[in-house]
C-alpha cells in the first residue's frame, strides 16, 4: 500500500528516541510519518523553500519503506527515522549539486554514511542546500536561494550545511547531515538552536562526499539533543574498508572527569555585538546547573586560556595552501565551467593559485609549530568551551562584506579539523534580541563519546533545548523556552544518552574474520552480541593460505601468510569481512578465541592491513589446505555438497 493512501498524524515526535519509541509501542509506522512530510511538502511547493535542492519522490520513498517490511526498531536501530542529506553527499538515485546546477550528476552509489543509515533503517528523504561546493560559513552562496534562520528571517541561517540546519530545526526531519571543513556543521546548528556534531577527522567515512579539503574534511550530524547524534554516530562510525584515513587518533575514555575543568578563552572576540558577548557570559555560569546522569552535582571549575595559538592555526586555513585542496577538488570542472560558479566561492577557490608545493611544505611546518604551542592546554582543562560563533550576522551585513562577514565566523571553528580535534556545538540560550546563541564543546581527537556524555548533561540542565518555535524541545517552567514559545517538553528518555549503543560513540577497531564468525556461520552470534557492524566483504592481499583445522568444534580455518621472499603463486586472495568492533569488547572477543588461531594483523586486497584471525604455524600440522577454494564458505559449501552426495548414495544402497 503506499503512503500516500495513508493517513498521516498530527504529532510525530521530533526526536529520534522519541519517534522510536512510538513505533516500539505501536502509535505510529513509518508509512504515516512519511505520509505527514509528504502532505508538509505539497502544501509548500519547494520554489517556495530554499532550505531543499531536491525532495525524493513518491517512487523512491516508497521503496525504502517497503524494504523496511518484516523489520522493527529491535532488529534496525534506526527504523523508519527520516533524514536529510547536503548535497554534497552522494545518495543512489537522486542527483548531486553541490549547489552549482552545471555540475549536477547522478552518483551510481551512495555515500558511505548513506548506505549505513539506510541499512540501519533510516529513510533518506531529500537533498539539502549548501553554499556552494560547501564554501562559506553564511548559508547565501546557492542558486537554489538562501535559506534564513528559522528564529528571524533577517539573519543568516549560517553555512555551508543551511538546508540540513534549517530542515531539522524546523522539525521536518530528526536529523540531518552536513559536511564541516571549517565550521560548516557546527555554526548552522548555533544559529538554528541545534546540536551539531563534528566528529574527530577519521573518524566516519568520507567515501562518497564531495571533499571541499579532503584531508580535514568530516560528515556532520545535525540532531536536537545530544542522545540523537549519538545514536546516528554509533551507526556511521568506523574506518570503510579498502578507503585512505588521512588522520589518525587515540580514542579517548567515554566520560569526562570529576571534578571538571572547563576551559574559556580568556579574551573572547566577539567583534562589537554585546548580545553575543552577554550571552556567553550566561552560558559560562549554566556550568553551575550540571549534574551527572543520577543527578548529583558536578563540580565544574572555569580554567582561562590563551586562545592565540588557535586563532593563528585558524587563520592557516584560508590565509595558508589548504584553500588549494578545494582547486584540487573541482579542478576540471573549475578551469573548464568557472562561469557556472558563484563569483564569491570563484573568487576563494582561485586563491589558490597563489601557493606552491613550497608553500605547501612551509604551511605544514607553521601548522606543527602552532599545534606544539596548543598541546600542552589539554594539560589544564578537560574540556574546551567557545562561542560557535563570535556572532550572528544580518543578511544585508553579509551581502554588504561577504567575505570579511564569513570570515568573523570561523574565529572558533576553522582550527578545530586543522588540529584534529572533536567538537560538539550546544544550544545555550537566547540574546537579549531573541536570537539563539550557542556554545561549541572542543575535546582532543578521539573525545566525541565524551562530549555526547557532557553534552547531555549540559542539555539536561539546560531550560531550553532545540529547535524553532513551535517545533523544538523545551525543558523549564511551563514548558517555556527563552523565547516564550510554548513547546513540548523533552521526556528524560528523549535527552539521556541511549543505551542501546556501547557508551554513545564508542571507538571502534576494525576486524577481519574468514571463517566461522562470518555472517550465517556458527559464530557469528559472537560478533552480534559485541554489536560489530559490517565495513566490507573483501579479499586478503595474494599473499595468504587458508587450512582447514582438524577436530575443531564447529570446523574453523587457519590463515597463514605466506613468506614475502615466496613465489607469487604460492599465495591466494581469500574472502573475508571487516568488521568494526567496540573496543570495550575486544577483551571479551579474545577470550573467546581458541589455540592454535589468534588475532594478528591481515593485508587486505587494496594493501591496507587489519587486525584479524590468524593462526599459529604449529596448529597447521596436519591441517587440509583449501586455499584454492579462494574462502571458508566455498569450502563449507563443498562440504555441504558431498556430505549429501554420500547421503545419496547410502540411500541408493
Amino acid at each position: 500500500m503506499s503512503f500516500t493512501t495513508v493517513q498521516p498524524v498530527d504529532a510525530v515526535p521530533a526526536t529520534i528516541a522519541g519517534l522510536l519509541a512510538t513505533y516500539r509501542d505501536g502509535r505510529l509506522t513509518p508509512a504515516q510519518v512519511i505520509a505527514g512530510l509528504w502532505a508538509r511538502w505539497q502544501a509548500t511547493p519547494m520554489a517556495q523553500d530554499p532550505a531543499w535542492i531536491t525532495r525524493a519522490s513518491e517512487a523512491f520513498l516508497q521503496a525504502q519503506l517497503d524494504a523496511l517490511q518484516g523489520q522493527s526498531p529491535a532488529s534496525l536501530p534506526l527504523y523508519g527515522v527520516p533524514f536529510a542529506v547536503k548535497d554534497n553527499i552522494d545518495v543512489a538515485g537522486l542527483p548531486t549539486t553541490a549547489a552549482c546546477p552545471a555540475f549536477a550528476h547522478e552518483p551510481a552509489e551512495s555515500a558511505e554514511v548513506v548506505r549505513r543509515l539506510m541499512a540501519a533503517g533510516a529513510i533518506v528523504v531529500g537533498k539539502t542546500n549548501l553554499d556552494q561546493f560547501a564554501t562559506g560559513l553564511v548559508g547565501q552562496r546557492s542558486p537554489y536561494g538562501a535559506p534564513a534562520s528559522t528564529f528571524s528571517e533577517a539573519h543568516v541561517s549560517g553555512g555551508s550545511s543551511s538546508g540540513s540546519a534549517v530542515v531539522v530545526a524546523r522539525g521536518e526531519v530528526p536529523f540531518a547531515l552536513g559536511t564541516d571543513t571549517a565550521g560548516s556543521g557546527r555554526v548552522p546548528a548555533g544559529f538554528n538552536n541545534l546540536v551539531g556534531l563534528k566528529p574527530t577527522p577519521g573518524l566516519v567515512p568520507t567515501h562518497g562526499v564531495l571533499p571541499a579539503c579532503k584531508s580535514l574534511d568530516c560528515v556532520s550530524v545535525f540532531t536536537l539533543t545530544a542522545s540523537d547524534a549519538a545514536r546516528v554516530l554509533h551507526v556511521v562510525q568506523g574506518p570503510m574498508a579498502g578507503q585512505p584515513v588521512f588522520n589518525t587518533f587515540t580514542p579517548q575514555l567515554p566520560r569526562l572527569p570529576h571534578p571538571l575543568r572547563v576551559g574559556v578563552p580568556v579574551s573572547p572576540e566577539f567583534f562589537g555585538d554585546a548580545d553575543y558577548a552577554a550571552a556567553f557570559e550566561q552560558a559560562k555560569a549554566q556550568w553551575a546547573m550540571l549534574k551527572e546522569p543520577d543527578g548529583s552535582p558536578w563540580p565544574v571549575s572555569l580554567v582561562p586560556v590563551d586562545m592565540q595559538p588557535f586563532t593563528a592555526v585558524a587563520r592557516l586555513l584560508y590565509e595558508g595552501p589548504w584553500v588549494a585542496e578545494r582547486y584540487a577538488a573541482i579542478a576540471s570542472f573549475i578551469e573548464q565551467q568557472a562561469d557556472a560558479m558563484n563569483p564569491v566561492v570563484r573568487g576563494i577557490i582561485d586563491g589558490a593559485h597563489r601557493h606552491d608545493a613550497v608553500s605547501a611544505f612551509k604551511g605544514l611546518y607553521r601548522l606543527r609549530e602552532l599545534a606544539a604551542l596548543a598541546q600542552p592546554v589539554w594539560g589544564q582543562i578537560d574540556v574546551l568551551m567557545v562561542p560557535t560563533a563570535p556572532t550572528m550576522p544580518s543578511t544585508a551585513s553579509v551581502q554588504a562584506d561577504p567575505v570579511g562577514r564569513n570570515a568573523q565566523l570561523g574565529t572558533y571553528t576553522n582550527f578545530v579539523n586543522l588540529l584534529g580535534l572533536s567538537a560538539l556545538a550546544l544550544p545555550a540560550g537566547f540574546t537579549a534580541g531573541s536570537l539563539p546563541f550557542g556554545i561549541t564543546l572542543i575535546g582532543p581527537g578521539g573525545a566525541d563519546a565524551a562530549l555526547l556524555d557532557l553534552g547531555a548533561c549540559w542539555q539536561a540542565a539546560s531550560a531550553c533545548i532545540a529547535g524553532a518555535g513551535g517545533e523544538g524541545l523545551a525543558k523549564g517552567p511551563d514548558n517555556v523556552c527563552a523565547l516564550g514559545h510554548g513547546l513540548p517538553a523533552a521526556t528524560d528518555s528523549e535527552l539521556s544518552l541511549p543505551t542501546g549503543c556501547p557508551i554513545a560513540s564508542e571507538p571502534v577497531m576494525a576486524l577481519a574474520v574468514v571463517g566461522a564468525h562470518l555472517s550465517g556461520m556458527p559464530l557469528h552470534g559472537q560478533l552480534v552480541e559485541r554489536q560489530a557492524r559490517l565495513l566490507a566483504a573483501t579479499q586478503t592481499a595474494p599473499r595468504y593460505r587458508l587450512h582447514a583445522l582438524p577436530g575443531t568444534v564447529p570446523p574453523k580455518p587457519g590463515l597463514a601468510r605466506v613468506p614475502d621472499d615466496a613465489p607469487p603463486e604460492e599465495g591466494h586472495a581469500i574472502e573475508l569481512e571487516v568488521y568494526a568492533l567496540p573496543l570495550s569488547s575486544i577483551g571479551s572477543f579474545l577470550a573467546l578465541i581458541p589455540p592454535p588461531l589468534g588475532l594478528g594483523s591481515v593485508e587486505l586486497a587494496d594493501g591496507t592491513w587489519v587486525k584479524g584471525f590468524i593462526c599459529e604455524p604449529c596448529g597447521l600440522s596436519g591441517a587440509q589446505d583449501i586455499s584454492h577454494f579462494g574462502g571458508w564458505r566455498a569450502y563449507m559449501a563443498h562440504v555441504k555438497a558431498q556430505s549429501a552426495a554420500a547421503d545419496a548414495d547410502r540411500r541408493a544402497a
